[in-house]
């Protein structure tokens, strides 16, 4: 019988083992002896800090890098096909998203392997909860350009996708997060709200959504950010009517649906159930 594939989470800020990482999470991951992960050092840190069992030294860690090489995945997947469990661990947060991982799991998919995500912390996501922007439809672009002219192109661009009411998020180097900020502040229109999500889970955790406007009315010093992971989310103003699966519109999402039947109004109830499906981010 073929093992199981598990996609084990990583921390996002230091010393957030017991919030982050759920205990059952923690004791399953102890009895897995095969580990495909983003950085050997790192993830025997890791398992270390898990409290792995172990020994370390005596556990099967093969090294896949950020960008895992395909003519390897079927070597990789190997011990699976003979009975064993492997756990995917990348540098942080959850493995294939925005983190290698993906690859692997899609031939696994391919090959009828079981997958078993477990629970942990995942920045996009949780800046999207904080955020109070658009959370039916969100996509996540990873890094814009470096170069400025490039960059304030982007930025006009991912703002006007974000006119069909689609929460924009993306990351940047931290210590270039000071200049994305001025860049977009710069660029965007006055109403568009902006998020900053800094050290997500960590001691100088700071989640702040604001219009271009209000952040641009701040002092300079004040927009200074730390060079600490920080998480970028932008939502403009809908072109037409906000669609009812807005925030701007939540006042409309319980409206019901009423059709004639003879001669009685009544409510449709698989309308009130209904939701416009979400749309998936393009890198989780």
């Amino acid at each position: 019988m073929a093992g199981t594939i598990y996609c084990l989470p990583n921390l996002i800020a230091d010393d957030t083992l017991e919030a982050a990482i759920p205990p059952l999470v923690r004791t399953r991951a102890t009895g897995i002896r095969y580990f495909l992960v983003e950085a050997a050092k790192t993830a025997r840190a890791y398992l270390n800090l898990l409290g792995h069992p172990g020994p370390i030294a005596d556990l099967t860690i093969e090294e896949i890098g950020h960008d895992p090489d395909p003519a390897k995945i079927d070597r990789w997947l190997e011990p699976v096909f003979a009975g064993t469990n492997v756990a995917i661990l990348s540098e942080s947060g959850c493995p294939g998203i925005a983190d290698p991982g993906a690859q692997i799991v899609a031939r696994a998919q391919e090959k009828g392997l079981r997958v078993v995500p477990w629970v942990g912390p995942s920045s996009i996501l949780m800046t999207l909860m904080a955020s109070g922007l658009d959370g039916q439809r969100f996509r996540f672009l990873g890094y814009l350009p470096v170069h400025a002219d490039e960059r304030a192109a982007a930025i006009k661009d991912v703002e006007a996708q974000s006119r069909r009411s689609e929460t924009q998020l993306f990351i940047e180097t931290p210590y270039r997060n000071t200049a994305m900020l001025e860049g977009l502040i710069n660029t965007l229109h006055p109403t568009t709200r902006l998020t900053v999500a800094t050290d997500i889970t960590g001691k100088s955790e700071c989640i702040r959504t604001l219009s271009v406007s209000a952040w641009k009315a701040l002092p300079s010093d004040t927009r200074q950010l730390p060079k600490l992971p920080t998480v970028f989310a932008l939502l403009a103003a809908p072109s037409g009517e906000a669609p009812r699966y807005a925030p701007t519109a939540a006042k409309r999402k319980g409206e019901a649906t009423h059709f004639n039947k003879g001669s009685k109004s009544h409510t449709s109830k698989h309308a009130r159930r209904t939701r416009t499906p979400s749309k998936r981010p393009a890198r989780g």
